[in-house]
């Protein structure tokens, strides 16, 4: 069992691998994990793999908590997200996480386009039971994590704004972060998860926090910190159903830029129009067989305060599985 569980690593990280290769860059301004899904630690040489699909679209622009004139048409993004998870031990496990782009389009007003695809980043999160505590009618866990993010592609794709009629020659501008695929940084990621199991009324209480500490990329800028506390409350129905109610806040931080560069000259960027927060809720339906798991979830905005003038939360949904096997068989007692 263990060699098969190692082949079955050794195959998915061979297709990340080649996924890697096709490259491109992320944008950078909130949490790398993608739909914030929860995660306690797993079992003693069990492995995961679960991969998600999120799909982002918003037309709507905010100045502070107001809506405002449209500074392009939309922006939408079809988002490919996976997860491998190993327990190295009944406390400790860890995680190699990466996200690709399907594509990533701004749609401005006069039906000019921009659109980019391919991976963003790397994320190599390892995540601790400090604390867990089990009786017949409630189980409590807790767990903390850290990680760091590595971009693994380009971070300044530019975009065609002017083609010469006379000579056909192009001229390129770097395209503004919303359609970059990384922010080119190096972050660390805080993370720490909390769990309460009442196992007679099949009734799951969590909650679980994210802070992201950004760093600098190549061209001076640093994107702003990004911070989220969440609670979850779940109910078992029909068995194998589960139906979830989160409660979401998210804190962006203002970006911060070299003083001796120019952003909207360079780079299209107007610092002062960066960060802001959220609150959102958030219904989840998630089924449950065996060692198989489903689940769907979408980020409904209840309130936005973005700094200066941004485009903002609109829709966001996202699907997933998961799937985990355990490598090692459990000696029956004789």
């Amino acid at each position: 069992m263990r060699i098969h569980c190692l082949l079955s690593l050794g195959v998915v990280l061979f297709l990340m691998n080649n996924v890697y290769s096709q490259g491109c860059c992320s944008g950078g301004s909130a949490s790398p994990i993608a739909g914030g899904i929860s995660q306690g630690v797993l079992n003693k040489s069990q492995l995961e793999i679960a991969p998600n699909f999120q799909y982002d679209q918003s037309s709507k622009f905010f100045a502070q908590d107001r809506d405002t004139t449209a500074m392009f048409n939309s922006l939408s993004s079809s988002y490919l997200y996976t997860r491998i998870a190993y327990g190295l031990s009944e406390k400790l496990t860890i995680s190699l996480e990466s996200g690709f782009f399907i594509n990533k389009t701004q749609i401005g007003l006069s039906a000019d386009t921009i659109r980019t695809s391919g991976i963003g980043d790397l994320i190599i999160f390892p995540r601790y039971e400090v604390y867990k505590k089990s009786t017949a009618r409630k189980s409590t866990e807790l767990v903390v994590g850290l990680g760091l993010k590595i971009p693994i592609g380009s971070n300044n794709d530019s975009t065609v704004i002017y083609t010469d009629p006379i000579s056909s020659k192009e001229y390129y501008q770097i395209a503004p972060p919303t359609v970059q695929l990384t922010n080119g940084s190096h972050d660390f990621i805080f993370y720490s998860f909390f769990f309460n199991n009442y196992l007679t009324k099949k009734v799951r209480v969590f909650a679980n926090s994210v802070y992201v500490l950004k760093g600098w990329n190549s061209l001076g800028q640093k994107f702003g910190d990004y911070a989220s506390v969440s609670l979850f409350v779940s109910k078992t129905v029909f068995k194998r159903l589960g139906i979830t109610a989160q409660l979401k806040g998210e804190w962006v931080g203002e970006m911060q830029t070299d003083k001796l560069v120019d952003m909207v000259a360079f780079y299209n960027v107007y610092p002062e129009s960066t960060g802001g927060r959220k609150l959102f809720i958030t219904p989840q339906i998630i089924y449950s067989y065996k060692s198989f798991t489903a689940f769907a979830l979408s980020d409904i905005p209840l309130y936005q305060y973005l700094n200066g003038s941004q485009i903002g939360s609109q829709f966001q949904i996202t699907t997933g599985i998961s799937y985990k096997i355990n490598c090692v068989k459990e000696k029956i007692a004789e």
